[in-house]
């Protein structure tokens, strides 16, 4: 059975700060329509409606989550039209994604601005500097925890067989491409599965890997090779025309989690905390990157330090998640405002124009098959 839409984010708040990668995700669409206006002019809600009738018609829709809000939208793409469709506000580099063409359309014309009297300003200024600061406060943590994280790969790193390590790399290269290459290079597409969140961290794992009939779970420890193997994997393909979808790391976005090769129906992804799960079906495999490449033993070597090492960790990522769930606070907040302001039958019409654009576009594929 067809999978009728895949869940994405391309938008995360990291140990690096707010990272964006709608220019990679959004690449070669058609058409592009950017909803402008202020938070709470229904933007996000008029997303999901548009996606979920779409959805009743039988059509893929690749769905872009927020990172603030998980069970809301910041973009939508519909595969079979190549039209996508985002909140302008949150969608930072979509201009520069090579779209055929970029439609703004105005829900700033919902908005009343008359109806925020003076004083609202004001409060809302000030929720605006307090809101940026929270912002901040959770992404000099999520930088903190790096720091930690990289004290605790270190250990790793110092008893790891980089030949065995290599070995692996090139070993998957040749098992995963060979009989497959292009004589064409290819541009990979770069995604998140999953973001920090007030709620914690968040993943689609599951869902984006549902339906592939290969799935490589990879284990290991911090600084084991994970990432370096994803990459290796992920340059390869590159290089031999080889399809990818690479993810990546939510916290650490110069690292990568898992690479999904759609035509080779398989995907290798790093299956540890905080995204661990294990094989449940057939065509499922474990790659222990622990008992291939690092020296026996490490773990207990080390066991003291590493406890400590990860009980701080462990605190600034809860910390940091502490500093989200404030920030989405401040932000409803400031939503109210703009709610309150917003002429919902406008916001109806918008919804209404771009939903008959839709159709028309839906009419002509029709026609055409």
């Amino acid at each position: 059975m067809a999978v009728k839409s895949s869940h994405y984010f391309a938008h995360g708040n990291t140990a690096h700060g707010a990272h964006f990668l709608y220019t990679s995700a959004f690449e070669g669409q058609n058409k592009i329509f950017v909803l402008t206006g202020p938070q709470g002019t229904g933007k996000s809600t008029v997303i999901r409606s548009l996606a979920d009738s779409l959805l009743d018609k039988g059509l893929h829709v690749q769905c872009f989550h927020s990172p603030l809000r998980p069970d809301e939208l910041d973009g939508i793409i519909l595969t079979e039209l190549k039209v996508g469709i985002v909140d302008g506000r949150v969608c930072k580099g979509i201009s520069d994604c090579g779209a055929g063409e970029i439609v703004s359309v105005h829900f700033g014309e919902a908005f009343d601005n008359s109806l925020i009297l003076p004083e609202h300003n004001i409060t809302i200024a000030y929720l605006r500097g307090k809101l940026e600061t929270t912002y901040s406060d959770a992404y000099e943590t999520f930088a903190t925890a790096l720091r930690i994280h990289d004290e605790w790969e270190k250990f790793y790193i110092d008893n790891m067989d980089f030949s065995k390590a290599d070995q692996i790399a090139q070993d998957l290269i040749q098992e995963l491409y060979a009989g497959h290459e292009n004589d064409t290079p290819t541009a990979s597409r770069h995604l998140f599965f999953g973001a920090a969140t007030p709620r914690g961290a968040f993943d689609f794992i599951q869902s984006l890997t549902a339906q592939l009939e290969r799935r490589i779970f990879v284990k290991g420890r911090a600084g084991s090779g994970k990432s370096t193997l994803l990459k290796k994997l992920a340059s390869a393909a590159e290089t031999k025309g080889i399809e990818a979808q690479v993810f990546h790391c939510g916290f650490d976005p110069n690292s990568l989690d898992m690479l999904i090769f759609p035509k080779l129906g398989t995907a290798i992804f790093d299956s540890t905390a905080p995204h661990e799960y294990f094989p449940d079906r057939d065509g499922d495999e474990v790659l222990d990157m622990y008992i291939r490449a690092i020296t026996p033993g490490t773990d207990e070597a080390h066991a003291t330090e590493i406890a400590g090492i990860k009980a701080r960790y462990s605190a600034k990522m809860k910390e940091a998640t502490s500093h989200l769930a404030e920030a989405e606070a401040i932000d409803s907040q400031i939503k109210a405002y703009y709610v309150a302001a917003t002429d919902y039958s406008i916001v109806e019409k918008l919804h209404l124009q771009l939903q008959s654009e839709l159709n028309e576009r839906i009419g002509s594929i029709q026609l055409s098959k």
